[in-house]
């Protein structure tokens, strides 16, 4: 992103800015509203999101000047932000539909509003910026495969750690050292079975800005497995055991903690994704080997150890703060700043909180019902184990024990869009499909949504 803000300052110069339309005003998409406040070239004309209090609370809270009108057509939101105004709605569907946009931002966590949102944005010819990860390792490489095939570009957007983790992958990817291992400091306690209905979560959570069910999501570990399988999904690294180590750790023995096992450390291999718990937080860090005995000599003298293992640490992450700079990546540059493979990697699938019950219905990620663990891809489609995108409003059929994975056997799915999408790119990775029939069955559901 060398250079960018100078791409911005000439669009502010022309009176061009990027145009972000914001699909979620919950706490990461207000913050995004704020954060263009005080950068030149960029502007959100319009944020969407079914209480439309938050939506007009969003621009209130971010500072933003100007008129803000609702509306609840994509006509009326392009005619508005030609007149200069701010535009709010319940309807997601205005901002995919309209025309004065040139980036869709997902901000919901949601996986099938995600979906549903990145196929309409697609097909109206607008690039997109995924702060959805739930979505993204749901259905991410057929998302990505659709959009450059309708000539636009899918981008998971910079902040968060799987960004933050990319962005130190590509460095070491292309010096050519050896990948170990990439990761995430944890930064909040683990508890499995952390529930949105706890007292203590509903007063923390409203403390923080957050929905009780996001902020479960970080504590029983959903989130830090979620946010893994998108740096795996990206990059071709694997969880090294299921539910990755999560080893105790500093920043001074990151280099010490993943390495080989035959050399102090917990890995069996070389080429993982992973977190770890102590002071790390909000870091997040890629470990590096060289084998080079000049290279070793210089990396002494740069203050990176002995080796053959050296640290690579961001100390930070800072979230929807830089998510604008996604946006103005894809809009100024065509480029996006991280994608999923054309596979996946890793899956994500629900475990059991508690028993369950024929007839309980599961309550989706953050919830009540199960957490979250990883695999590769291979050895959950083995067990066909229930990937969590898919788990909302799924009827459980048969007794399931509490901290048992919940398989595709032990409940009855709903037939959601993601559902169907799921089913379009397990065709695709299997090869039961060519890809002028996929884009054939993909268009017909897009046009489904949208009719």
């Amino acid at each position: 992103m060398i250079g960018l803000y100078r791409d911005l300052e000439q669009r502010a110069l022309e009176n061009r800015p990027v145009r972000i339309g914001l699909i979620g005003a919950g706490q990461m998409g207000t913050d995004v509203v704020a954060q263009v406040t005080m950068m030149k070239g960029i502007d959100v004309v319009i944020v969407a999101d079914i209480d439309i209090n938050r939506a007009r609370e969003a621009y209130r809270v971010g500072r933003v000047e100007g008129e803000v009108v609702e509306v609840d057509k994509p006509e009326t939101a392009d005619a508005a932000v030609r007149a200069g105004k701010r535009v709010i709605t319940q309807d997601y569907r205005v901002v995919t539909d309209m025309s004065n946009i040139d980036v869709m931002l997902e901000a919901t966590g949601v996986p099938d509003v995600g979906a549903r949102a990145a196929l309409r944005a697609v097909r109206h010819g607008h690039d997109l910026a995924m702060m959805n990860v739930e979505t993204d390792i749901t259905v991410g490489p057929i998302l990505n495969w659709y959009a450059r095939k309708k000539g636009v570009l899918y981008a998971l957007a910079a902040g968060d750690e799987p960004a933050a983790c990319k962005e130190l992958y590509d460095f070491a990817h292309t010096l050519g050292f050896t990948i170990v291992a990439a990761g995430k400091g944890k930064n909040n306690p683990l508890d499995r079975y952390s529930s949105p209905v706890e007292p203590a979560i509903i007063q923390e959570a409203s403390r923080r800005g957050l929905n009780p069910n996001m902020l479960v999501e970080f504590i029983d570990g959903s989130k830090t497995m979620i946010e893994m399988a998108a740096v795996s999904n990206a990059t071709g690294l694997v969880p090294d055991v299921r539910g990755m180590h999560g080893p105790e750790a500093t920043r001074d023995t990151l280099h010490q903690v993943f390495t080989l096992v035959e050399d102090g450390g917990v890995l069996s291999k070389m080429g993982v994704v992973d977190y770890g718990v102590g002071k790390i937080a909000p870091g997040v860090f890629v470990i590096v080997r060289t084998d080079h005995p000049r290279l070793r000599e210089a990396l002494v003298l740069r203050d990176m150890g002995n080796g053959p293992y050296y640290t690579l640490f961001r100390p930070y992450h800072l979230c929807s703060i830089e998510v604008p700079l996604t946006c103005a990546l894809l809009a100024i540059r065509k480029r996006s700043n991280m994608e999923p493979l054309d596979r996946l990697v890793s899956e994500v699938f629900a475990v059991a909180k508690r028993d369950l019950q024929p007839d309980d219905v599961l309550d989706g990620i953050g919830g009540t019902t199960f957490y979250s663990l990883i695999d590769t891809y291979e050895k959950a489609k083995e067990e066909c184990l229930l990937p969590i995108g898919l788990a909302k409003g799924a009827r459980v059929i048969r007794p399931i024990q509490k901290d048992q994975p919940i398989t595709c056997q032990d409940v009855e799915m709903k037939l959601t869009m993601i559902y169907q999408l799921r089913n379009l790119q397990e065709s695709w990775f299997e090869g039961r499909i060519s890809e002028q029939e996929l884009l054939k069955a993909v268009d017909s559901l897009a046009t489904d949504i949208i009719q």
